[in-house]
C-alpha cells in the first residue's frame, strides 16, 4: 500500500481554489490555461484509480460529487467508479456520488487499516495530517505558471525538512507535471 497525494499547484506553491469554486479573488488559476492542462487523466494515475481508493476531506468530497457524477467522457466513468473515502465529521450521508464511504476517525488510522493505494487530491487538512506523520509516498505536483502570493500552500513554511527524488517531469498543456518520491 502506498499513498500518492495530487495537486493542481501554482509556481510559488499555492494550491488553493484552482477552479475558482471557493470564491478566492485569485481563484480558478489552473483553469485559466485551458482544459489541456486540467481535463483527463492529467496526473497519470492508470490503473492506480481503477485498483485504489480515492481519499477526500468533506469540501473536495463536496466539490467532486457535484461535479463527476454529471460528466460521462473516459476519465469520469473512472473517477465515478473508483472507490472513495470521505473523511468528515458533519455528512452524514455521501451516497450522491457513487462508491463513497465515510470514515471513521482520523484520517491517518483509514489509511493504516486500508489495503489498497490511497490517493488524495485537494483536501489540504488531510494532506497536511498524512504529511505530519510521514505517510506520503509519493507527489504528483501538476504545476501552473502562474505566481499568486497569497493562498494556502501544500508545504507550510513551519514544517519540517522533507528530502524527494524527481522520478519524472513533463509538460502537459500549459502546466508541468512533477512525480516525486521519498528519498
Amino acid at each position: 500500500m502506498s499513498v500518492t497525494v495530487i495537486q493542481f499547484m501554482t509556481l510559488d506553491g499555492i494550491v488553493s481554489d484552482p477552479d475558482g469554486s471557493g470564491g478566492t479573488p485569485t481563484g480558478g488559476w489552473a483553469f485559466r490555461h485551458g482544459p489541456e492542462s486540467v481535463a483527463g487523466d492529467k496526473f497519470r494515475l492508470g490503473s492506480l484509480l481503477d485498483e485504489g481508493v480515492l481519499l477526500l476531506g468533506r469540501t473536495t468530497w463536496e466539490l467532486f460529487a457535484g461535479l463527476w457524477p454529471g460528466r460521462d467522457d473516459p476519465f469520469a466513468a473512472r473517477m465515478n467508479a473508483a472507490s472513495k473515502l470521505v473523511a468528515t465529521r458533519s455528512l452524514g450521508d455521501v451516497s450522491a456520488w457513487a462508491n463513497s464511504a465515510i470514515i471513521g476517525g482520523d484520517p491517518v488510522e483509514a489509511v493504516g487499516r486500508e489495503r489498497r493505494d490511497v490517493i488524495v487530491t485537494g483536501s489540504l487538512s488531510v494532506v497536511r495530517r498524512l504529511v505530519a506523520e510521514d505517510l506520503v509516498d509519493e507527489y504528483r505536483l501538476l504545476t501552473f505558471p502562474t505566481i499568486l502570493r497569497t493562498g494556502e500552500r501544500i508545504f507550510p513554511a513551519d514544517g519540517p525538512p522533507t528530502y524527494l527524488r524527481c522520478l519524472s517531469v513533463e509538460q502537459v498543456g500549459a502546466a508541468v507535471l512533477a512525480r516525486y518520491r521519498r528519498a
